[in-house]
């Protein structure tokens, strides 16, 4: 299949990485006047065969889209409420082709489609993290799946296409109740463990934070209070979490427990350790914060630990917008 990514970004280049080696074509869509390496070194930790991870090497050939370019799908893994940058490309450049939302918002569905415009979309979440070094080598995890809207609501034609491409990569698909709540869901656990490894201000080495957290489980058992209360701002927004129990269990049970409980995962599944610390950006890390914290504040909700811990951390950063 002839597949288009928006940029060079890590979770797009990630995954076309792997649908290359399965034999897709793989362009990517670049602003004009960009330098555009020939081809990218790879290192993968790759989850899919092997439930500890493989370390692998490897060449990924880079090849940009042309304008006025038809493709079977477009990948688009934005951060930071650039979604409607992106369509605005894509419409500019007159790309055709499925858009694949690989990205996280707080976006009701409605606001969605209204940036999405008349292209045919479908949700989806990438289980997979990285970093591009200095070097320009790609340093990233993939895990065995993504998760993927429904069929009966993406309501795109070509869903069984989407699936055999995703079948040809060995990547699974995991489909929950709703994608948009599933993220919803998502950014508030993310925006709760955030808050806590950054709990005295400083944000500026995520890292070293993630490693300092997976490391204490005092620090995780508050982490796991922090989530209780963030999962708060979903649950005002009118999703009923005990459908999605299989997300929040581990922040039911008491938080002592849940915090050895984590210690010990991080200790025993390199997959889930390494995607904790490759994950640096700064400026999208804040913004998931930064908008379950707008929507508690805006509801009234009482979120003591997580305002108190992301106070500290808006006093300190300087992040341009």
């Amino acid at each position: 299949m002839k597949i288009a990514v928006l940029g060079l970004g890590v979770i797009g280049t990630t995954y076309a990485y792997a649908l290359q080696k399965a034999g897709h074509e793989t362009f990517h869509i670049v602003r004009e006047g960009k330098n555009v390496p020939s081809s990218i070194t790879v290192h993968l930790l790759d989850g899919r065969y092997n439930p500890k991870g493989e370390e692998k090497d490897g060449d990924y050939s880079v090849m940009t889209a042309s304008q006025n370019e038809e493709y079977d799908f477009i990948l688009i893994s934005v951060a930071s409420g650039k979604l409607k940058e992106a369509m605005r490309t894509l419409r500019d450049r007159n790309h055709k082709g499925t858009v694949i939302l690989f990205c996280y918002f707080w976006n009701e569905r409605k606001e969605v489609e209204e940036m999405i415009g008349d292209f045919e979309y479908i949700t989806a979440f990438p289980t997979a993290g990285g970093h591009m070094e200095k070097e320009g080598k790609l340093n990233c995890v993939l895990f065995d799946h993504i998760m993927l809207e429904s069929r009966e609501k993406a309501r795109i034609k070509n869903y069984n296409e989407l699936v055999s491409m995703l079948d040809s990569a060995d990547i699974k698909q995991e489909i929950p109740l709703d994608m948009f709540e599933w993220i919803w869901i998502h950014m508030a656990i993310n925006a709760g463990v955030t808050s806590t490894a950054a709990r005295e201000g400083n944000i500026d080495d995520p890292n070293r934070l993630a490693r300092e957290l997976m490391a204490d489980s005092k620090a995780l058992t508050m982490a796991v209070k922090c989530i209780r209360e963030t999962l708060k701002t979903v649950s005002a927004r009118g999703v009923e979490l005990k459908k999605y129990n299989n997300e929040i269990f581990p922040y039911k049970i008491p938080a002592l427990i849940a915090g050895i409980a984590m210690k010990k995962l991080f200790a025993g599944n390199e997959l889930t350790s390494r995607i904790m610390t490759l994950h640096n950006d700064v400026k999208d890390i804040v913004y998931g914060c930064r908008c379950v914290y707008d929507e508690g504040k805006r509801l009234g909700l009482e979120l003591p630990l997580f305002y108190g811990n992301m106070d500290k951390v808006f006093s300190e950063i300087k992040i341009d917008s």
